[in-house]
């Protein structure tokens, strides 16, 4: 699992992205993804998933 920092989240929308802890990179996520509701600055765990534009946050989950 990795971790990171919701750095943007549109809750009507249903979409956002985390800052990985490691890479620093944004990743997208989608309210699909979610196991916990979040807002930004939350501190999560995810896992990664190939979309079709990249990288997408599943099993995204507050720590």
């Amino acid at each position: 699992m990795l971790t990171g920092i919701v750095k943007f989240y549109n809750e009507a929308k249903g979409f956002g992205f985390i800052v990985d802890d490691e890479s620093q990179d944004d990743i997208f996520m989608h309210a699909t993804g979610l196991v916990d509701k979040v807002m930004q600055n939350d501190k999560v765990s995810f896992e990664v998933k190939e979309g079709k534009n990249g990288l997408n946050a599943i099993n995204v989950k507050k720590v």
